[in-house]
């Protein structure tokens, strides 16, 4: 189930004034860039984006990430006028989609702005049953981020033609760093393929997924999680269960979205000699996206074996 938004816009004003809009999906702060020269400016909802392109445009871009800080529960996010600004100069925009981070839409609105606009859920093309949307954490699939590098190539030399063979080699060394990921994944497969884990949240599903790993979480304690409900008593016993009774390898934990519920958990797990590996939705400081995922897959490695 999809991440819902809830949006609050505080005041009135011109076309630059303040806008506060609350997220009911991830994230906080932002790594303001202001366009210099004859760069490109790219504005990204995450600092996962951000990073991705910075990594294809090099210094041919000023990039802008809205949500980068890892501390504080990504659940909630303000954006204000200088969102806004940065959003009315931006040339291309990068957004997650899939009613991830739908105040970019409403940004996007109130500045008038004539970006190109990458929306990640649907580059991916994930599918969901019928009144169901897909899993919205598409970065954390290795396939779709590789062709979202190459849509921030192609969105970059239309901006910036000039410098489109650097757009494109640097694309390319990108998804060769990827495609390590990917051969990471499937040795985890291999050694660990069919290993049953626990989650907190949705977050991880498409990593897990890839790794052959089975998520054996009741759909209704991750999704109350995700959507700041409570879970259900049947659901909380059924989990915990796993962790008590070491029926899973491993719990896996968003530690940006960390709770009473959540944290219930993870000291069951602990008690119960379960490994917890964390996951956040943001990049840790220190790390670029494929240090993030290689870590995340070693921490996953080392709490299966």
């Amino acid at each position: 189930m999809s991440s819902l938004l809830r949006i609050r816009v505080l005041g009135a004003g011109a076309a630059l004034g303040m806008a506060a809009l609350t997220l009911g999906g991830c994230g906080s702060s932002s790594d303001a860039g202001s366009e210099r020269g004859d760069r490109v400016s790219v504005v990204a909802s995450t600092n996962v984006y951000g990073d991705i392109a910075r990594r294809i445009g090099g210094d041919r871009v000023d990039v802008t990430s809205f949500i980068s800080d890892p501390a504080q529960d990504p659940h909630s996010f303000e954006a204000g006028s200088r969102s806004r600004l940065a959003l009315a100069k931006a040339r291309v925009v990068i957004q997650n989609g899939g009613g991830y981070d739908d105040f970019v839409g409403t940004l996007l609105k109130g500045a008038g702005s004539k970006a190109e606009v990458l929306d990640v859920v649907r580059i991916a093309g994930k599918t969901a049953p019928a009144g169901e949307k897909p899993n919205e954490h598409v970065w954390y699939d290795l396939p779709t981020v590789a062709r979202l590098a190459d849509r921030v190539s192609a969105a970059l030399t239309e901006a910036d033609a000039g410098n489109a063979k650097t757009f494109t080699a640097n694309a390319t060394a990108f998804k060769t760093e990827l495609s390590t990921l990917q051969g990471k994944v499937a040795a985890l497969k291999a050694a660990h393929g069919g290993a049953g884990v626990a989650i907190t949240e949705p977050l991880p599903v498409y990593l897990l997924e890839a790794a052959g790993l089975r998520n054996e979480t009741p759909d209704e304690f991750s999704e109350a999680v995700e959507e700041g409900g409570d879970v259900p008593p049947r659901a909380m016993r059924d989990t915990l269960a796993l962790l008590t009774g070491r029926k899973v390898a491993a719990l896996v934990s968003n530690a940006q979205t960390s709770g009473p519920q959540t944290e219930r958990l993870e000291k069951a797990a602990k008690d119960g000699g379960v490994p917890v590996v964390p996951v956040t939705e943001t990049l840790p400081p220190g790390r670029n996206y494929v240090s993030w995922m290689d870590a995340t897959i070693t921490a996953l490695g080392k709490a299966l074996s």
